[in-house]
């Protein structure tokens, strides 16, 4: 567990890399009953090859909701707090599409730490989805989060 001076310490600094994680195809058709989502270039091989992939390929959002897992394996925990929040993006990009059965981690970096009130801090986080064996990422993000205390 760290401190809040520590963590700020770290700005500019590569706070870890995630584990891979899996985009089965399983995992994609159940994103898209969740969301509705039936694209078929998400869930029929044929669909995915006519538009010029290999196969089916993982909603975006699908990608980027995998940031939930991956940030509890990087991101850190400090000394005194009662809870973090999702505060939300200032920009994502969905650079290149993960093909079914491709594994994907993330990169996350500390860009900025920001007083919010006399119990919080807004912590801005530089994160990219990158796609095993792939040069281009998956997506790349700003990523905010408010820790109280």
């Amino acid at each position: 567990m760290a401190t809040l001076e520590e963590i700020r310490g770290k700005v500019g600094s590569v706070l870890g890399v995630s584990d891979w994680v899996e985009i089965t195809q399983a995992r994609i058709d159940a994103f898209a009953d969740l969301t509705e989502d039936w694209q078929p270039i998400h869930l029929d091989v044929a669909a995915g090859q006519a538009a010029g992939f290999d196969g089916t390929v993982a909603h975006g959002f699908l990608t980027l909701s995998m940031l939930s897992v991956m940030s509890y394996q990087v991101l850190p925990q400090m000394a005194g707090e009662s809870a973090s929040l999702n505060y939300g993006f200032d920009r994502i990009r969905f650079i290149a599409p993960v093909p079914a059965g491709a594994r994907v981690r993330g990169h996350f970096t500390l860009a900025e730490v920001t007083p919010r009130s006399d119990t919080g801090w807004m912590l801005r986080f530089d994160v990219t989805v990158e796609i095993e064996g792939q040069q281009k990422p998956a997506l790349t993000a700003d990523w905010l989060g408010l820790y109280l205390f």
